[in-house]
């Protein structure tokens, strides 16, 4: 299914979010440009990673609707969905590697999954993709013989692997010294860059919100929704919520991206 010419790579309207009949967010209403780094933020419990699964399909809303590309996406036939699947990937957290196999057995997946693709052209660009994150000549190591970093890079070439349109990033710093986490952010700005794919992150993380986010939304938690918008620093810098500035002002602002 080709990606069509809409403004929005993802427009969400209405959406309700929870489990069983225990309501975790409502009426979430916003859009995510084409090319752009935008993340979803908020304290602990308030539902970032509960959005994520309704965004990418891991569960159904209890209300509202996802397009992609203005392409509806949540209430679309099983076939479809599984077309529009392949115009995203995503980065769990943790890297979510199979141990059983080599990094670049975890990359071929969802080329076996979604592509008809001979094992040699797999194989070729399994490889092509850990170049890509940094990690030639670790194509035959293992999850459990590399460092934390580098299994998120692993776990960023898989979810590139389909060359997707969108890429989604739950927690991507999490565990990560600074030096490791900047180097990643980094990565998610060359990979934007060279290949116009829009980011989705979910983080806590201020290096990463200010050091690579063009715009957020934050979540919380009482609230059950969105309560700020908006680029990081203007936020930061002129809200009068205290929950936002108490959220964005943890520590000192950090420079600006040279």
């Amino acid at each position: 299914m080709p990606v069509s010419d809409s403004t929005f790579a993802i427009q969400a309207t209405g959406l309700e979010c929870g489990y069983e009949n225990k309501v975790v967010l409502k009426n979430l209403t916003f859009s995510v440009g084409r090319g752009e780094v935008f993340f979803i933020i908020g304290g602990s419990g308030c539902g970032k990673s509960t959005l994520l699964r309704n965004l990418i399909g891991i569960q159904t809303p209890m209300a509202g609707t996802v397009e992609f590309f203005g392409q509806p996406f949540t209430d679309r036939d099983p076939a479809a969905r599984r077309e529009l699947l392949k115009t995203f990937g995503v980065l769990y957290q943790g890297g979510a590697l199979w141990s059983s196999l080599t990094l670049r057995q975890n990359v071929s997946l969802p080329l076996e999954e979604y592509t008809p693709l001979s094992r040699r052209e797999i194989e070729e660009i399994a490889t092509l993709k850990l170049a890509q994150v940094g990690l030639t000549g670790f194509e035959d190591y293992y999850p459990s013989e590399i460092s934390g970093g580098m299994k998120k890079r692993a776990g960023l070439a898989r979810a590139l692997a389909l060359d997707p349109a969108i890429v989604f990033l739950d927690e991507p710093s999490a565990g990560l010294d600074p030096i490791t986490s900047r180097r990643l952010d980094d990565l998610v700005l060359q990979i934007r860059d060279m290949f116009g794919t829009t980011i989705v992150v979910v983080s806590h993380e201020l290096a990463s919100i200010f050091g690579i986010a063009d715009r957020l939304i934050m979540l919380d938690r009482a609230e059950k929704g969105i309560i700020a918008e908006g680029k990081p620093r203007e936020l930061a810098q002129s809200s009068r919520d205290p929950r936002v500035t108490e959220f964005l002002h943890r520590g000192d602002l950090p420079p600006p991206p040279k």
